[in-house]
């Protein structure tokens, strides 16, 4: 893991960049709209309160309270010396939300021709809970996955036999599997493998006229597809997005139960995956260029 320093010289380079570019927008946008808004600095700057919310992502820290307040404030006083008090640090959170956005879409990988999907459940209560909720009362829905039934959002994810995550979308927790893969899929050359919740002739007509050849496992009262043994093989190789998957949830944290906005959903999920992309050691097949340009050719 990068330390905080490290972390902050990434993302403060990307901030120069793209601070300014957005600022920019949102002056013409409001001049359009015929009213002036005053634009102040912060004492902490965008891109050292990004570095603060990645880095508990990439920490391994389970309360953000006791991260900010017992680690950030004790040990890298001296690194960020306007650093705000927890309540205004809090305050300040939800404008990150755009630029954290336009870094995640700036680290995601490319597409190599190998590609995996899958989706996963984000719970936002315990299901005894839902009468209850209210964060996200009308929002979330409730959704069966393979653990049963859960009340929240559905993470789809593309990502490459890199281990470097392609492409991302977010649903509701009731939306089928199948209906925000052509969007996921647009500009992916090659071959993209799912699990049978992906089975659809009408999706796989539609993917092959885009280029795109979906291959997916079969459920146990059909019979198998006649398919390559590279196709075999890669499908038994989707360990690697269930691993990501599992690294999103326990190391970069984008589940948990204890959101107060929809904002702080939002953020906390944006800051896990981009905290995924920074990780040095990513799962990965570790195809060779012969293996690889075999497989694409088969």
């Amino acid at each position: 893991m990068k330390n905080l320093v490290e972390l902050y010289c990434d993302v403060d380079d990307f901030c120069k960049v793209f601070i300014p570019q957005w600022q920019r927008q949102r002056q013409r946008q409001l001049l359009a709209d015929g009213s002036r808004k005053r634009r102040r600095e912060g004492h902490m700057s965008i891109s050292e309160i990004m570095t603060v919310v990645i880095g508990f992502h990439m920490s391994h820290h389970r309360d953000f309270k006791n991260y900010y307040t017992g680690y950030v404030s004790v040990y890298y006083k001296k690194a960020f010396p306007d650093l705000l008090s927890y309540t205004r640090f809090l305050e300040m959170m939800p404008r990150l939300i755009v630029p954290m956005c336009a870094y995640f879409t700036s680290l995601k990988g490319k597409p190599t021709g190998i590609e995996f999907i899958d989706s996963t459940s984000l719970k936002v209560c315990h299901n005894i809970r839902i009468p209850r909720h209210k964060t996200f009362d009308g929002i979330a829905q409730r959704g069966k996955g393979t653990m049963g039934w859960f009340y929240g959002f559905k993470l789809h994810l593309v990502v490459n036999y890199k281990g470097e995550i392609v492409a991302a979308n977010i649903t509701t927790g009731n939306v089928h599997d199948t209906q925000p893969v052509e969007e996921l899929a647009k500009g992916l050359p090659g071959t993209l493998y799912g699990d049978k919740g992906y089975l659809s002739k009408k999706l796989e007509a539609n993917l092959s006229e885009k280029g795109v050849k979906l291959i997916t496992t079969v459920r146990k009262n059909m019979k198998a597809k006649a398919i390559s043994m590279w196709d075999r093989v890669m499908l038994s190789k989707r360990f690697i997005i269930e691993t990501i998957n599992d690294q999103l949830k326990n190391i970069s944290f984008i589940e948990h139960s204890r959101h107060r906005s929809v904002h702080g959903f939002t953020l906390n999920l944006l800051a896990g995956l981009v905290a995924y992309c920074l990780k040095e050691n990513k799962p990965s097949l570790n195809l060779t260029d012969v293996e690889r340009n075999s497989m694409v050719m088969a």
